[in-house]
Order: structure tokens, then sequence, then C-alpha cells
């Protein structure tokens, strides 16, 4: 797609990339040794260090093989790794400690460092043409180990537990870091890298505001290795990014049930445009961790060719908090083994359950000139009896699906210029719809043709 000027329907700031003073540190100039072997954990913090002493830079990382533990960046640095540089991360579990402070699907704790880690810092970025290799392999099978320590976890703010007692980072816990986290951080860049293999969720900006993540590929198949996850963050765009995830390929949260209501934080202002998602749950996706809130969020100019879902709007009751001023337009997809769009409030029973019956809410979804050339589900829009889903305007649709539109607990739903070919009865159905308007939709099936 074109790549057209950004005009929102939302008040933002323009985005100002992080400027560095033109100073290098070469990495090799502070012990590293692109051996392949060599772990250069101290050799990079060593570099990352003067860096940010010396009133900022550029930490390079030349071509070559490297392998190191976590990475923690400081104020004012710019880690670069040149085209050919591939940096391994270390597959030993105790390099990644002692714990820090983090958000763990939404509940803070302390736990195993990321693999890439900054706390409370301006003006720091990820950049170059080089590739991050976080051999999550070795991390993955905790998926099946972690449901003990994850339903703990959960239930801690309920419990009524500080965050401060809430530390993990033991094999015991099994609760596998993040890829690349900044939290509590100001003026962030991600642009240019590659990242393969993490061991969960592969870049997580946490409580950031101003962050710009452009022109990245993230390539992972693991359990729960979503692509890029902005958390409580404000003004962020993502834009000519490349996904192919074990997980959502975007997915915008703001906490957890009662943590999440404690922080009360939102993710707000978020635009994400001109980027392909290949393969994940969800191509863009919003929630089930939403409880802080989310709102003001355009995606744009996007194909999604594959995977399970294509827009995805999912929450459950217990999770609290508002999602609203949604817009989604220019959208191509094909491909899809489940819904090309879904807007669903019973998301379902996991560990991360709420010990509550707080209704979430969804309003103001605008979803406008998208195209599906397959999916199992056209769309499916399931509100609650209680809090039904408000204000939907699905507007130039055109989609090509086995299965029609269906949509259930919704007050003020629009559908127009709506056209396709569905293969199977009904073409439409709806139930407890208060305020529906349909104009010019025309379903085809090999049966018959409905116009409404």
């Amino acid at each position: 797609m074109m790549k057209r000027e950004l005009s929102l329907p939302f008040d933002m700031p323009p985005a100002k990339p992080p400027s560095f003073p033109d100073r290098i540190f070469d990495v090799r100039d502070f012990g590293a040794v692109d051996d392949g072997t060599t772990v250069n954990t101290q050799a990079l913090h060593r570099a990352i260090e003067a860096c940010h002493v010396g009133g900022g830079g550029v930490v390079l990382i030349p071509a070559g093989a490297w392998v190191t533990g976590p990475i923690h960046l400081r104020s004012n640095v710019n880690l670069r790794l040149e085209g050919d540089a591939l940096v391994r991360f270390s597959t030993r579990f105790a390099d990644y400690l002692p714990v820090v402070f983090t958000r763990w699907e939404g509940i803070e704790c302390y736990n195993y460092s990321p693999l890439i880690y900054a706390r409370d810092c301006e003006n720091i970025a990820v950049t170059g043409e080089g590739t991050f290799d976080g051999q999550g392999g070795a991390w993955w099978h905790w998926k099946k180990l972690q449901q003990e320590a994850a339903k703990a976890l959960y239930d801690a703010e309920f419990n009524r537990i500080p965050v401060e007692e809430r530390v993990y980072g033991t094999e015991e816990a099994a609760l596998r870091p993040q890829f690349l986290q900044t939290i509590h951080c100001r003026n962030v860049l991600v642009e240019g890298v590659t990242f393969l293999n993490g061991p969960m969720w592969t870049i997580h900006p946490v409580y950031c505001e101003n962050v710009l993540v452009r022109n990245v590929s993230v390539q992972t198949t693991g359990p729960n290795t979503d692509g890029l996850n902005p958390d409580s963050c404000r003004n962020v765009i993502v834009e000519g990014c490349s996904f192919s995830t074990g997980d959502d390929c975007i997915a915008i949260n703001s906490g957890m049930n009662e943590d999440g209501w404690r922080v009360g934080r939102p993710c707000e202002n978020i635009v994400i445009r001109n980027c392909h998602m290949s393969e994940g749950h969800g191509a863009v996706a919003i929630g089930s961790g939403m409880s802080g809130g989310v709102r003001n969020v355009y995606v744009s100019d996007c194909r999604f060719t594959g995977g399970d879902q294509g827009i995805r709007l999912k929450s459950m009751r217990g999770r609290g908090g508002i999602v609203e001023n949604v817009h989604f337009e220019n959208i191509q997809m094909a491909g899809l083994r489940q819904e090309a769009i879904v807007l669903n409030m019973f998301y379902g029973s996991s560990t991360a359950a709420s010990r509550s019956d707080t209704a979430p809410a969804f309003r103001n979804v605008h979803i406008k000139n998208v195209t599906c050339e397959s999916a199992r589900v056209a769309v499916a829009i399931c509100g609650l009896p209680e809090q039904p889903i408000e204000r939907v305007v699905l507007d130039n649709l055109r989609l090509n699906a086995i299965e029609g539109i269906q949509c259930q607990d919704v007050d003020d739903l629009t559908l127009s210029d709506v056209s396709g070919v569905v293969q199977e009865e009904p073409l439409f159905s709806c139930s407890n719809i208060r305020g529906l308007s349909v104009t010019n939709m025309t379903l085809e099936s090999p049966q018959r043709r409905s116009d409404l």
C-alpha cells in the first residue's frame, strides 16, 4: 500500500524521535569479542555506561556473531547494530538475575530481566540493520510450568500482596521474561532491526511516552510470543513493520483486572500504519488486558495475510476498563482461519480470570474500507447482556467468508455499503440489537442473495 499523509481522528502531538550526540562507543573497545561463544554481557555494560556518563551517543555492535546476557540501556544511549551483526542471547537462565521491576501480562512484579531492558530512561533507541536472536526455544516449555505462579500473580492485588513482595525469577515459578521492555521511559525509538524468537512478548513498552517503532521485523513462533504490546503508554507510532508471531502480532494493553485498576493508566493515542502481519492469533488486537482503559487508536493501510483473526477486540467479565474511540481503515486481509473482524466480550476463562464480575465497556468503534478475500467468519460482534457494545460503525466492507455477520448485544450498530460472498446460512444474524441501521448491504451465497 502507498503511504499516505497522517490525518488522525483525535488530537496527538507529532512524533519526535530522540536525537543523540555524534559519538561512537564501539563495544570492541570495551572488551567484546565476536567469536560466537564469548559471553559479552559485561563488555556491553561497560560500553553503555561509558556512553551514558559521557553525555550520550551510539553504542555500536559491529558485524559479527555476538553472545550476551541481558542488555540494560541508559538514558541518551542508541544501541545500534550493523547490518551483519547477529546478537544471540544466553540460554542460561541465571544470567537474567537479579530480578527487575516489570509488568508481566498486566501485573506488576519482580521477575527475570528482559533480554533488553530500560527503566526510568529518556532518549533511548535500538536501531540498525542487524538481528537479535532471543533463542527463546530454551524458555518456551515454561508455558506448561507457569500456571501456579501465574495464578498467584493474577490474584496478588485481590489478595493485597504489595508489589515489593511479588518476587519471582525462579525456574520453579517459570515466568518467562520479555525480549525488549522499556518501562517508565520517554522518547523511545526502535528502528530497522530484526527480532527472532524471544522467550515471550517481543517489544513491550510499559508506562512510556513518545514511542516510535518503525521498519522493524519480528519473527517468532513460541507460545505467547506477541510481536508488540504497547502497555499503558501514551503517544505511540508503529509504521512499516512486519510480524509473524506465535500470538497476537500487535496487542494494545493497559493492565489486568484489579492490578490494572490500581495503576489506572490507560493506553492512549496509538497509531499503527503501513504494517504487514503474516501470522499470529490476531493481527491487531486490543486486550484482553485492558483494565486501565484504551482510547484513541488508529490503524490504517495495513495488510493481514494469514493467521487466525484480523481486527480483534477482546475482553471478559472482571476486566473492567473502557475501550473507546477505535478506528480501523484501509485494511486488506486474506487467508484468515477464523474471524476477519471480531469484537468479543466473552473472551473466555483462563488463569487470568478476575475475582469480580466487573464488566468492561467497548464503545465508538469505527471500521471502514476493509477487504477480506477469505476468512472463516466475516464479522462477529458479541457484547455482554448487562454491558452491550456501544456505537459500532462498519462502512465499506468487502468480505468473503464461510460464515457471515453475527451480532448480539450491541447498542447503535451501523452497517453501510457492506458486501461479500458467504458460503453458509445465515448470511446475517443478530439478537439484542438496539438501534440497527443498515444501508446498502449485499451478501451473496451459493443458495441465495440477501439485499438489505
